[in-house]
């Protein structure tokens, strides 16, 4: 891109005015009120906001402005050039107390958001303003107070009081215009009017999704998150990042007596104040009585049977048939002497570790060092191989790089935005209000997926492509862009290798041949390539429905071809971006947890990595790559004549026995270790495996950082202390290396975590160098890659180079590979999993969070009408989906969506495993399983679980019939 060629051209213009007779300068299109703030003059408003549109309704912070005869609201009046204005005439504070008064007349008696310094203040920013004000109601006034409409307290996490509204409308633009909900609305007319949710309809049977965006803007507690009505008063603020996806939104944890009360959203990069229901609303799993806080031992002659997870799961507070507790030393001795002994008896590939996402940087960093020094070899990895491996596999081989190239936000700037094998709105909610955002302002969302999800009513073309034919549809839309003359060809020729065997490859994949194949019309394709390479940018956003596939490698090939062969990467608005399943997969990969790489993705087999980290490390190191997490599991299973059988494991925060593929396999698996030492909070489907039990801390009872799909290096702070006797996992790592002959010494606070964040940041000082410990504690957040102190990062990467080794993009063509498994006579059906808006994961953590267990308590299969209709089958009833590799009774939603001919099962419910079903099929590149695709049976009826979830919220029973 050419920088401009004058300074004047990028710097903001500015004008002057006169505010109280000061002469003062506003920014070109500043308003008085933002220009009045800069300059220290603070003026009364109630229905502003900053960050969202202003209305200038409330009135609260009118101005004068010389020779006009009405008082202006300055939250909406921009600033011009010569204007007088008189922000504290007599005239303008008369009106505006007026307005307070009149506001504050209709108050109820007894508010809903108290003033933190006094709290005989009840009405939030109204009764401040007020004091500040000096503005007390007159008793005429309060006489005609209007009548006060119910409260309503149907929604499990907030309540309206709608006595308190001022009617200001912030929480109306949060919901359509900040989040794009389309929930809340201002109805009927004069004094009649008022908030109403969908066609007023009580907030609990709404639409609602729970962001929780309104509670944050209503400035008088008319819609409180319940946690907080009344008193504000905390014992503390703590700021840190949401726990929960890979989206990295920055909260505020507000805290009373050890007890997380609420949290807020933090004006962080990624998300501007925004969150989801998980990230505001999920926070209470670190309170919950389940927690672990004593190490355990399991008792002697009590045997591993994974057939009786679904009974154990019902009471995970109670352990006391399986296992004993034991003290910190005991558990560590036992964990540390059995590990040892397997690796000395039995050579260093009997062991494995499994690390976690859902931990810090520091955490992931440590525990694959443990593996690779203390183990001895490189059988470490986690959930990324079950999540994105094959994008990164393909990423590497293609850019050089498996992160982004853009960040989420970055469709700001977007003409096309083309969202491929992902659910935003549910997975990635906050990531999805940005291209919400930016189809309001123009661009074209694409949404190309099996299923129809709710980003579709935001989409200017679906693409409903048959599931499993990924390839042969983005073959046809790279077909037409070269056919049709619509190639970048200065990029091709200057950026890009291979570009003449693609071209070859794909002649042969006509949206005319490849529309049969696909299920989409062969104009609608034409149409959607021609729109994509002529856009100012387009961006490429995509989920596990592209990469959990046997060709999953492949489907990510084709995506990096499409944005390449068009020049559509490496400027703003434009690119490619794997959402982020995790909060901390990418920092986790990035960090090393993974077999066939060292940190920041340098290869263990590559000679000159090899020796650094020996040195490094000060270590011998094994120089071939390890076992992935498929693969381990079959390893534990291999004939005791196997050199390389795996006997003892270390998992920490994964639950391997609820999120691998073919669930039966995978817990005989883990029953059949010798060893296993399970590190986590709570008593998972994993843990009651295990052989020792290792109590840890929850996210906001740590300190530590985190790297979100931005590439955006995040610090989050303890809030917390942790219940019992459980442990930092810092400290848990650290205290096994020592047992494992390691001898280590990480010194200062949070068991040495800027020690180790520094040991980290020389081994990634590629990317991270200049991302200090100290520059995270006062930024928060930086972005990577980051060489130096004064180097701000670089949200969009690839402007001028690739990070291969020649500089240019490697192209690799693909061809159509079937799924593994395909349906036939016996098993009809196509199996399609994933997560859910208030489940995430293996739902161990949202399931004990009482609010996300209240709006989605029990499992639910995804069915469209028309099968519904085929079945005789009707929203609530129970079937029973089965496939080579088990089954499971669940109830059915309707859900016009899917696609006939498929059902969607979230796999986040252990009474309803979706992964008892799944095939461990692997992609030959990233070793990832085929999660997206599998053959399966559906009949009428069965006996689905009695009782749901974990009893955080009682239920008496289930809804519909047995068929």
């Amino acid at each position: 891109m050419n920088a401009p060629a004058k300074l004047a051209e990028v710097l903001p213009q500015t004008v002057e005015f006169k505010l109280d007779g000061n002469t003062i300068r506003a920014w070109e299109g500043e308003t008085i009120f933002k220009a009045a703030k800069r300059h220290g003059v603070e003026i009364p408003h109630l229905c502003y906001k900053d960050g969202y549109r202003p209305d200038g309704n409330c009135r609260a912070c009118v101005v004068e402005v010389k020779g006009e005869r009405t008082l202006a609201p300055s939250c909406c009046r921009n600033a011009t050039a010569g204007m007088e204005v008189q922000a504290n005439s007599e005239r303008a504070v008369k009106s505006r107390k007026m307005v307070l008064e009149m506001l504050l007349s209709d108050m109820p008696d007894t508010g809903y958001k108290w003033n933190e310094k006094d709290e005989s203040q009840q009405h939030g920013e109204l009764s401040d303003w007020a004091a500040r004000m000096d503005v007390t109601v007159r008793p005429e006034l309060k006489a005609l107070r209007r009548e006060q409409p119910k409260a309503d307290v149907s929604h499990p996490a907030m309540a309206v009081n709608l006595d308190a509204c001022i009617q200001c409308k912030r929480c109306v633009t949060a919901c359509r215009e900040e989040q794009v909900n389309d929930v809340i609305g201002y109805a009927m007319r004069g004094s009649h009017s008022e908030i109403v949710f969908d066609l007023d309809d009580p907030m609990g049977d709404s639409t609602c999704v729970a962001c929780g965006e309104c509670v944050q803007a209503c400035p008088t507690g008319a819609l409180m998150p319940k946690t907080r009505i009344g008193s504000q008063i905390v014992d503390k603020k703590v700021d840190s990042v949401c726990p929960f996806c890979g989206v990295g939104c920055l909260i505020t944890y507000n805290v009373r007596g050890n007890v997380i009360l609420s949290v807020d959203g933090r004006d962080g990069p990624a998300n501007h104040s925004r969150l989801c229901v998980k990230g505001r609303f999920g926070f209470d799993y670190a309170h919950s009585p389940q927690r672990l806080t004593r190490p355990l031992i399991r008792k002697a002659g009590v045997g591993k049977d994974p057939q009786a997870l679904e009974k154990l799961n019902r009471n995970t507070a109670d352990w006391s048939e399986v296992f004993r507790e034991a003290t910190w030393e005991e558990a560590l001795a036992l964990s540390g002497d059995s590990l040892r002994s397997l690796r000395d008896t039995h050579g260093k590939k009997a062991l494995a570790g499994f690390g976690s996402a859902k931990g810090s940087n520091e955490e992931a960093y440590l525990f694959q060092k443990l593996v690779r020094t203390g183990f001895g070899s490189n059988n470490v990895d986690h959930c990324t191989r079950l999540c994105h491996a094959s994008s990164v596999a393909a990423l590497l081989e293609g850019v050089g790089s498996g992160a982004v190239s853009n960040q989420v936000n970055d469709v700001e700037h977007a003409g096309m935005i083309f969202v491929i094998g992902s659910n935003p709105t549910a997975n990635h909610p906050v990531a999805a209000t940005w291209m919400k955002n930016a189809a309001k302002r123009g661009a074209k969302i694409v949404l190309a997926d099996p299923r129809i999800t709710d980003i579709g009513k935001h989409a200017w073309r679906t693409l409903q492509f048959r599931a499993d034919t990924d390839v042969a549809m983005l073959n046809a839309l790279i077909h037409t862009v070269i056919e049709e003359g619509l190639t970048d060809q200065a990029f091709i020729r200057d950026r890009v290798s291979n570009y003449e065997a693609l071209r070859e490859n794909v002649k042969a994949y006509s949206p005319e041949a490849m529309a049969p194949v696909c299920g989409i019309p062969a104009e609608t394709l034409r149409e959607v390539a021609r729109e994509f390479a002529k856009a100012k940018g387009a961006m490429i956003l995509w989920g596990m429905g592209i990469s959990q596939h046997v060709h999953g490698t492949d489907n990510a090939r084709c995506l990096i071809a499409l944005s390449t062969v068009t020049g559509q990467i490496g400027k703003p608005g434009s690119g490619l971006h794997p959402l982020r399943g995790q909060n901390n997969v990418q920092g986790a990969s990035d960090a090393g947890l993974i077999p066939m790489m060292f940190p920041n993705y340098q290869r263990v087999d590559n000679t000159a990595a090899h020796q650094w980290f020996e040195n490094f490390w000060n270590t011998k190191l094994d120089e071939k790559p390890g076992y992935t997490v498929v693969e381990i599991m079959h390893k534990a299973l291999a004939p005791e004549s196997d050199p390389h059988k795996i006997r003892g494991m270390y998992i920490m925060g994964e639950n391997p026995a609820m999120s691998d593929p073919d669930l039966n396999h995978a817990r005989h698996a883990l029953a059949s270790l010798s060893h296993l030492v399970v590190q986590d909070i709570f008593m998972t489907e994993t843990a009651w495996l295990a052989d020792v039990v290792l109590p840890a801390t929850a996210w906001p009872e740590k300190t530590g950082t985190v790297s979100n799909t931005d590439r955006m290096v995040q610090m989050g702070k303890q809030a917390i202390e942790p219940p019992g006797e459980a442990k930092p996992d810092l400290w848990i790592i650290q205290q096994l290396a020592s047992r494992m002959g390691l001898h280590w010494d990480y010194k200062g606070e949070h068991d040495g975590v800027a020690a180790v964040y520094e040991e980290m940041r020389q081994a990634m000082h590629a990317a991270i160098s200049g991302i200090t410990w100290e520059r995270l504690e006062r930024e928060s957040s930086v972005t990577y890659p980051c060489l130096s102190a004064d180097d701000p990062g670089a949200p969009t990467v690839f402007i001028d180079r690739f990070a291969t080794q020649d500089g240019r993009v490697h192209l690799v063509p693909a061809d159509i590979i079937p799924a593994d498994e395909r349906p036939d006579a016996d098993y009809p059906f196509v199996l399609i999993t994933g997560r859910q808006l208030e489940h995430w994961h293996t739902g161990s953590m949202t399931r004990r969070a009482t609010v996300l267990d209240a709006i989605e308590p029990m499992a639910t299969a995804s069915m469209c009408g028309a099968d519904l209709s085929a079945f005789g089958l009707v929203a609530g009833d129970v079937i029973t989906v089965q496939s080579r590799r088990g089954s499971v009774a669940i109830h059915v939603r309707r859900d016009d969506g899917t696609p006939q001919g498929a059902v969607f099962i979230p796999f986040a419910y252990y009474e309803a495993a979706a992964n008892l079903m799944t095939n461990a099929a692997l992609d030959p590149f990233g070793k990832i399983p085929e999660f997206k695709y599998c053959a399966v049976a559906i009949r009428r009826g069965g006996q689905p679980a009695l009782i749901p979830g974990y009893g955080v919220n009682a239920m008496d029973g289930l809804p519909g019939r047995n068929g």
